[in-house]
């Protein structure tokens, strides 16, 4: 009997990793979480306890993953796909420390393309960012646009981006980026710093506390729910589509007044909403041109914001 194809999956104990995990499981992958469990939780993957189709190895992914992988990988074979997703992923921090984020974003993006050139890893899908898009005018953001990232998080994905392409076409490392919009939904930690907003406003909602907006609120964001970014994630996991860039959103806009208002009629309690000055980095307008995502990968986000919201608040 053949093996099931062997996927890694870089940061896969946390948010959208281990959704990611549980789609590549449900459709027929052994998978290898690599983690550092900085963010990310061991509960997350709780439901694959016991389980011959899942692996942990705990890895800094940012000072490589030779070693961590070589045990595992004598065991189970070769790995065929990576999806790489360990990250830092807040914009506050890495303009606090742009050098941590370097190293992290930018060294930890290398490492992953160096171990498939030299394993001969069939595919690379990179979580990138809306954030390489900078502020931008005319929406929706389409992927050909000029880059302007505000922020060293922002030019970190982008300069990995630049990698996957220079390992693609020097090398013949197969990759795809997906510039990831506003993800959202369970398993989103509302207590980290990193989390995003619906997590945030939504923890905060539930226990009757006050909501805070950064700036004055009419600041836009496209919000895709996890789940459909996970089906873009596998899609993009295939054969083909080798230099890909593609935006993953719904292509739908909503200002974060708006979101905080419709996240306190879904809980209906008593929470008020408070404004602190804007932060330091972050965009003002953002919505995608998800035409690639559709036309190439064959996706298109189903989740309405309301349906994905009772959802993350259940």
């Amino acid at each position: 009997m053949a093996l099931l194809p062997l996927a890694v999956v870089t940061g896969g104990a946390g948010f959208i990793g281990s959704h990611t995990v549980d789609k590549l499981i449900a459709t027929g992958h052994r998978v290898v979480v690599l983690d550092n469990f900085s963010t990310g939780k061991r509960a997350n993957l709780a439901q694959h306890a016991g389980s011959d189709r899942l692996s942990i190895v705990e890895c800094d992914v940012s000072h490589g993953i030779f070693a961590g992988l070589a045990a595992i990988t004598a065991k189970l074979g070769p790995v065929e796909r990576i999806v790489h997703l360990a990250a830092q992923v807040s914009v506050v921090s890495s303009m606090a420390n742009p050098g941590c984020d370097m190293q992290i974003n930018y060294g930890g993006t290398l490492h992953v393309l160096e171990y498939a050139r030299a394993m001969g890893v069939k595919k690379v899908v990179f979580a990138s960012s809306a954030a390489v898009y900078g502020d931008v005018v005319k929406m929706p953001v389409a992927e050909d646009i000029p880059l302007q990232p505000m922020s060293p998080y922002g030019i970190n994905k982008l300069a990995s981006e630049l990698a996957l392409d220079c390992y693609a076409s020097q090398y013949g490392v197969p990759t795809t980026a997906l510039r990831f919009f506003n993800v959202y939904g369970p398993r989103q930690d509302p207590t980290s710093p990193y989390s995003g907003v619906i997590s945030i406003f939504a923890d905060r909602a539930r226990s009757g506390r006050t909501l805070t907006i950064f700036g004055d609120g009419k600041q836009t964001r496209d919000f895709v729910y996890v789940g459909d970014v996970v089906r873009a994630i596998a899609a993009a996991l295939g054969d083909g589509n080798s230099r890909l860039i593609a935006n993953v959103g719904t292509g739908q806009a909503i200002t974060v007044k708006e979101l905080a208002s419709t996240i306190l009629d879904l809980c209906g309690g008593s929470s008020t909403i408070e404004h602190a000055p804007a932060r330091s980095g972050e965009i003002l307008d953002s919505r995608a041109r998800v035409d690639r995502l559709r036309d190439q990968l064959g996706v298109v986000a189903e989740t309405k914001l309301v349906d994905g919201l009772r959802a993350t608040l259940a």
